[in-house]
């Protein structure tokens, strides 16, 4: 059989992936070091600057809360947060995740743009990779927004928030899913799969699976990526299948059914019990964060002066990443088995082995997938076993 790769191919895939594996070994000790850092020096100060500014815009910007049409929205603020202070709170979260984001955005722009250009896998330009950078980062700001005022006030005003917060939230999780096809809008076009032998082959395929959806689009990421995909976003009557446009210059109609037969396994893995342990662990989580409030009120620590203190943030961030360094492991351990279950699903809806082979070596090259990583990086945290123990677990050739 063909190798995967040549030498020199294998050199240079070498060469792309060694500085990930240098910083996952990083990564958690960086991560404990700045949150270390925010803890021990910053909160305070970042504390006051916060109020200072929102005693400053609350001068400038006063007229606003006796206004037709905001002030509705100030009277709902203040009956969430249950007293003046929430401007404070929201300045105050979106300093501190600046200040980490400042830190870490020469990495990642090294990592996400330089490294990716060198090794010819990224169509990025500044501008565009800015553009969307930018926009990452306001998702998270109201994100973190909506998280203060939604805990912190919640917790301020009813004694077992975390139940009334936590049920809601995780029936939401059950459900979330079916929005992917609108969020997936805002960094990348879609357009419809063209009519065509493409697309009634995938249409009999949906139909041989059982999976009903409602539409085939492309997804133009070339603009910034060189990678091949497919996927299916949605649930129910959202369900779609996506091909990016890479992955339709790059492989054979065989091999895109393939990918595709793949993906189909996913739908059909049992997806309830993880949704229902998922929302459960949520629940569990909110109960500790309440906890761990109580506790820093009790103590005063960081000079918290009260139940839900702001000052506490960096305090539930240390909590979430002590969480996900153990349970990462664990959930990517899972998704590399329904990976393996959906490899299996693929070749018994298809039945055509050369073409899954061939598609994965594909995959492999184009995506420059290193096919023997290290041990303990696939085990801390990798969703897909190695591209050679997917080859490897394939029916021989007759």
């Amino acid at each position: 059989m063909e190798p995967l790769f040549t030498p020199e191919q294998l050199a240079e895939i070498h060469a792309y992936h060694l500085p990930y594996y240098i910083r996952a070994a990083v990564e958690p000790f960086a991560r404990l070091a700045l949150l270390a850092l925010q803890l021990g020096v910053l909160v305070q100060p970042f504390h006051h600057a916060a109020t200072s500014a929102a005693a400053g815009l609350e001068r400038r910007l006063g007229f606003l809360r006796t206004a037709p049409v905001s002030r509705a929205f100030f009277r709902a603020m203040d009956r969430l947060w249950g007293e003046p202070g929430w401007g404070a709170a929201v300045l105050f979260a979106l300093l501190t995740d600046l200040f980490a984001r400042l830190v870490y955005t020469p990495v990642d722009t090294w990592f996400n743009y330089t490294l990716e250009h060198r090794h010819g896998l990224s169509n990025y330009t500044p501008g565009a990779y800015a553009w969307d950078m930018l926009k990452s980062h306001a998702v998270t700001a109201f994100s973190l927004t909506a998280l203060v005022l939604g805990l912190y006030g919640l917790a301020r005003r009813v004694r077992r928030w975390w139940l009334v917060l936590g049920v809601p939230v995780a029936l939401l999780m059950l459900v979330s899913s079916a929005l992917d096809p609108y969020r997936d809008l805002l960094y990348f076009e879609q357009k419809p799969l063209p009519a065509g032998s493409l697309r009634t082959r995938l249409t009999g395929l949906m139909e041989q699976a059982g999976i009903s959806f409602a539409d085939m689009k492309v997804e133009e990421t070339s603009v910034a990526s060189r990678r091949v995909q497919a996927y299916f976003a949605g649930q129910g009557p959202t369900r779609t299948i996506v091909l990016n446009d890479v992955i339709l210059k790059e492989f054979s109609e065989d091999e895109v059914v393939a990918a595709v037969a793949h993906e189909a396994g996913h739908v059909h893995e049992s997806k309830w019990p993880g949704r229902i342990a998922s929302s459960l662990a949520l629940l569990a989580l909110l109960f500790a964060i309440d906890r761990l409030l109580r506790v820093s009120a009790a103590r005063g620590w960081f000079g918290t002066t009260r139940f839900a203190d702001i000052r506490t943030l960096p305090l539930i961030s240390l909590l979430l990443f002590g969480v996900f360094l153990v349970g990462g492991p664990i959930a990517s351990a899972f998704s590399r088995e329904r990976e393996r279950e959906a490899d299996r699903y693929a070749l018994r809806l298809t039945g055509d082995v050369e073409s899954f082979r061939r598609m994965l070596v594909k995959a492999a090259r184009v995506n420059k997938m290193d096919p023997e990583p290290p041990r303990w990086v696939v085990l801390r945290g990798m969703s897909h076993p190695p591209i050679g123990e997917r080859l490897a677990a394939l029916p021989p050739p007759p």
